[in-house]
């Protein structure tokens, strides 16, 4: 399943919503059952879900959420009240979506099997993350929107979507129909020159440990990372717009711990950081949260083909760094990441490992960071969790 998923990550051989609509057409629109609150951007899209998805519960709403890539599990990428579908149930969904997918891509039979799922499982709402872009992007099929969240927007995937931020924010603002939006307010004055007319979610008063202040409110905040009070801040103006009660939004915000991002486990005395950023900005949190520790700290570094591997690794700090491959075929070959490496750090604080575990084992900091692609952190979390 999950090679699937990523090699259509290159191919991307149709690029485009007519797959998808084809399918739901074909179940009788299953959408139509569903508020969906759709999310493109750059960064932020799979924490703001989890916001939106906490929130919801909170309130005593059904929700079914859609994100992608995996973090730890095929499976965690579908998931109705915060608990990922069993192969049984997802399975009875593919099925009925099979026999209309002729030509489909593996990422649009599983939209069309996530919305199809969460509509005949009595969901009342939907989040769904796009897989890329948005205005082509598979879960663009999507009708009956609730609300369209722009996250933080800057350059990515400048094959498929362009090579300026405006021809990406052209991308993005494709989910936008007939619909509130909400934009996160950590953007370029670019960015926010095309998403000028559209609600920002900029009214932070304050940020604090273990909190914020948004609209005169005081939110806790246990999601870790710099950013993490802006995409919830994008959830709070959505919120409001979809009439949820204040005591819902504030336990929503304080329950949400996103998976993959600044995830902290300990072990032996080691503090292990789990995160899959994977282009410059997303980087900048962990880089903050490194420079505030004391003690040494070994990165743990993979890189896919189709991301800027000198753009990451210019926004990582490391007293030690360990070269390793991708568990995917889009993965760079270990000699090129461990070269990038070396130009950018100095042969003395590179090492290289054939895998995650063995470059764990290796590791010797104070603090150890494994990142550059979400399809790190599952090996990750397996050798730590056998240990604990």
């Amino acid at each position: 399943m999950r090679g699937a998923w990523y090699n259509i990550r290159i191919v991307m051989k149709s690029f485009s919503t007519a797959p998808t609509r084809r399918i739901l057409n074909a179940l009788s629109r299953p959408d139509k059952k569903l508020k969906i609150i759709h999310i493109a951007g750059t960064n932020g899209k799979g924490s703001t879900a989890e916001f939106f998805t906490r929130i919801l519960i909170s309130a005593n709403k059904k929700v079914g959420t859609f994100t992608s890539p995996e973090v730890y599990s095929f499976y965690d990428q579908f998931r109705i009240d915060g608990v990922p579908l069993d192969e049984e149930t997802f399975n009875k969904y593919r099925q009925r979506v099979l026999p209309f997918a002729e030509g489909a891509s593996e990422f649009e039979i599983q939209t069309a099997t996530a919305i199809l799922c969460f509509a005949e499982e009595g969901c009342e709402y939907a989040v769904i993350e796009c897989g890329m872009g948005g205005l082509n992007d598979a879960t663009n099929a999507v009708e009956n929107k609730a609300l369209a969240v722009i996250t933080s927007v800057s350059l990515e995937h400048t094959a498929f979507l362009g090579k300026t931020v405006k021809e990406i924010c052209v991308q993005k603002s494709g989910i936008i129909k007939n619909c509130p939006v909400i934009v996160n307010a950590h953007q370029s004055a670019e960015v926010r020159e095309f998403f000028r007319g559209c609600k920002f979610a900029d009214d932070v008063d304050e940020v604090f440990d273990g909190g914020f202040i948004y609209g005169g409110k005081k939110f806790e905040l246990n999601a870790e990372g710099c950013c993490q009070h802006l995409n919830a801040a994008c959830a709070i103006e959505g919120a409001k717009i979809l009439g949820i009660d204040d005591g819902a939004v504030y336990k929503g915000v304080a329950d949400c711990r996103p998976r993959g991002r600044l995830e902290k486990f300990y072990l032996n005395g080691r503090e292990y950081i789990l995160d899959g950023a994977h282009n410059p900005a997303a980087f900048e949190p962990l880089k903050e949260y490194l420079c505030s520790r004391g003690c040494k700290r070994t990165v743990i570094f993979g890189c896919l083909n189709d991301k800027d591997i000198d753009g990451n690794l210019k926004n990582l700090i490391a007293d030690e760094i360990i070269a390793v491959p991708c568990d995917s075929p889009r993965s760079r070959a270990l000699e090129d990441i461990y070269s990038h490496c070396v130009k950018q750090f100095g042969k003395k604080r590179v090492k290289r490992a054939d895998g995650v575990a063995d470059a764990l084992s290796m590791a010797d900091g104070g603090i150890i960071a494994v990142c550059g692609s979400f399809t790190l952190l599952k090996e990750a979390k397996n050798w730590i969790e056998k240990r604990i």
